[in-house]
C-alpha cells in the first residue's frame, strides 16, 4: 500500500528500510522522503518503522526467510 503520495513510498519500502537499519522518521525521511513534502503520511510511516522494529516482527521475518 502507497503510505507516502508524494515521494512514491510503500509500506514494503519502509519496512525494506528499516531492515537496512533506518530507525528513526528522520533518517527515514532522509532515505526515501517520507514525512518531508506535506506530511500526511508521517504517522502512518512512524507507526510502519516502529512495527518492523518490534522483536515479533523481526521473528517472523527472519522465520520466513530461512528455508524449509
Amino acid at each position: 500500500m502507497y503510505v507516502c503520495l508524494c515521494h512514491g513510498v510503500t509500506d514494503r519500502d519502509i519496512r525494506e528500510a528499516s531492515e537496512n537499519g533506518v530507525s528513526s522518521m528522520r533518517q527515514l525521511g532522509k532515505e526515501l522522503g517520507v514525512g518531508t513534502q506535506c506530511g500526511r503520511c508521517a504517522s502512518m510511516a512512524r507507526g510502519i518503522l516502529r512495527e518492523s522494529r518490534s522483536p515479533d516482527y523481526l521473528a517472523l521475518a527472519n522465520m520466513l526467510a530461512t528455508p524449509a
